[in-house]
């Protein structure tokens, strides 16, 4: 395809789902010749030396971020940066700019407005808009009133998944044929090679009892307490483990859930791990992965554990668990908050886990290839029409 100057936005290089999806993206489209600009709010990050050499990394900073770490709000340093994400576009031009993410969505509609700037404009959308007031902590309509009328100035909506489609349709009033399904770039040939190193780790020695992962941040979203207390059910039943990957960035969530898992008497068993830079080695080892999360996009960890041929159990919640399993095909589905419903699923699998092959050729519809084709061709279409809009007759 015809080289294009593209230019991604997301706030920063945290290890979430959402950046690491961007990252994988922004790789691949540099790779196939596409002069690419990340574009960040923070440049520091777990995941910065992940970026490709041929990405070229535009730091906006903020104001907000002088103040003291402990003090700051992605949220408000996100809307700070509107009016440098704005100088950035008038000055570099890219023919597309793609909003990564749901939590900087409506900051890339203000600055692009704001640019005035011959740039198309794409909106991934990675969550619930309707869970937004959750994500922002903030009970305020308002946000959700402000989606419903920026999101339809965008020349194109991407969704992560049919269910987040669905739910930016109806919260924004977007006609659902204007929003187009493309799944995350999950599967990566890094993924296998990483799956096979080596893990040094007691817990998954031979002849060891069995080990739950899940993986995530420590937020209300993952839902960590009710896969404690489903654990708990499990370790009554037979001997097993429990480890849990992600950072808790609130010292406190951490320490509840470790008190949770004293008073519930399994603390021996369960593992809290933070922050991994390889967690496919674990998901390559584990007896069974688990996620039981309140609400998802597209949930890559479950895709991920897939591709590491780990057997799967999952809430189904909005959105993507029943598209990925196909609706309890390859992985069992429980009603969200349900501790032993959850117990019962995970019981079942690790007494007749699917086979490993079978689950990573689910995995490979998930293939980064398969993704980065759909979102160039999207993006090559926008700044072909932006040009073709801008060209005198």
């Amino acid at each position: 395809m015809e080289r294009q100057h593209l230019a991604l936005f997301i706030h920063g290089f945290s290890g979430g789902g959402a950046q690491r999806r961007t990252v994988t993206l922004a790789n691949e489209l540099a790779a196939r010749g596409h002069l690419v600009d990340l574009v960040v709010v923070d440049p520091e990050g777990v995941l910065r030396p992940q970026v490709a050499e041929a990405v070229r990394v535009i730091a906006l900073g903020s104001r907000h971020r002088r103040t003291p770490p402990s003090a700051r709000s992605r949220r408000r340093e996100v809307f700070l940066s509107i009016p440098t994400l704005a100088r950035y576009l008038r000055r570099a031009r890219p023919a597309v700019l793609l909003s990564a993410a749901s939590h900087v969505n409506l900051a890339a509609v203000c600055a692009w407005r704001l640019a005035r700037a011959d740039t198309a404009l794409a909106l991934r959308a990675s969550n619930h808009l309707s869970r937004l007031r959750s994500l922002m902590r903030s009970p305020h309509p308002g946000r959700l009133l402000l989606a419903r009328r920026l999101y339809p100035l965008a020349d194109a909506i991407i969704a992560v998944s049919r269910g987040v489609a669905d739910d930016v349709a109806a919260v924004t009033g977007v006609p659902r044929e204007r929003i187009t399904t493309i799944y995350n770039p999950v599967v990566t040939p890094a993924l296998e090679r990483q799956a096979a190193m080596p893990l040094d780790h007691p817990w998954f020695q031979p002849g060891a009892p069995p080990v739950l992962l899940a993986a995530g941040r420590f937020v209300p979203q993952k839902d960590f307490p009710t896969l404690v207390r489903a654990f708990a059910r499990v370790r009554a039943v037979r001997p097993a483990r429990l480890v849990i990957l992600g950072e808790a960035k609130k010292p406190a969530r951490r320490a509840r859930l470790e008190a949770l898992a004293r008073e519930l008497g399994v603390a021996g068993d369960v593992c809290l791990a933070g922050f991994v830079a390889n967690p496919y080695a674990y998901m390559a080892r584990a007896a069974v992965f688990v996620l039981s999360s309140r609400w998802e996009g597209l949930p890559g960890v479950l895709i991920e554990a897939l591709a590491c041929g780990c057997p799967v159990v999952s809430t189904d919640c909005p959105s993507g668990p029943a598209e990925i399993l196909e609706n309890g095909r390859y992985g069992p589905l429980v009603r969200v908050g349900d501790a032993a419903a959850l117990a019962a699923a995970t019981l079942s699998v690790l007494a007749a886990p699917l086979a490993r092959a079978t689950l990573r050729t689910r995995a490979a519809a998930f293939s980064v290839e398969t993704a980065v084709d759909q979102y160039e061709r999207v993006l090559v279409a926008l700044a072909q029409r932006r040009l073709a809009c801008h060209t005198p007759p």
